[in-house]
């Protein structure tokens, strides 16, 4: 099982990401394109990236000194808890709201409130829970 944040888990993440319309469909239709970091509360940098680009993930990995639009970040134990159980848009809503899931980049109110990202944003953790991560 691979390290949650890790290059390798995020291309894991890439795969499922790819194969599920829901996400990488919805997303194409409004040409969504972004550069997406996740990483750990507290750590200077995030640990991996995923580049979208009309919906689709093209690259993930490593992060290494990309310009990210979205860097999220949380801690180990609240990654492990949102892959056993993916978050909702209320409980993603109460994970921000609290503190326990961090935006260090991005703004996730404007995301939020737009159905066409939001949607596929909150699937997108469901995602996670398919791989897993340690």
């Amino acid at each position: 099982m691979a390290k949650i944040c890790s290059g390798e888990w995020m291309n894991q993440l890439k795969d499922e990401w790819n194969a599920e319309p829901e996400v990488s469909n919805a997303l194409a239709e409004i040409g969504f394109n972004s550069v997406i970091a996740c990483g750990f509360k507290g750590d200077e940098k995030p640990s991996g990236v995923f580049i979208v680009e009309n919906g689709i993930c093209t690259r993930a990995g490593d992060y290494d000194g990309e310009a990210v639009d979205w860097d999220m970040r949380g801690t180990q134990e609240n990654w492990e808890k949102w892959i056993k159980k993916p978050l909702t848009m209320t409980t993603m809503g109460l994970a921000v709201t609290t503190g326990k899931l961090k935006f260090a980049t991005g703004d996730f109110k404007a995301m939020i409130k737009n159905p066409k990202m939001a949607g596929p944003f909150v699937k997108s953790f469901g995602l996670m829970s398919k791989i897993g991560g340690e």
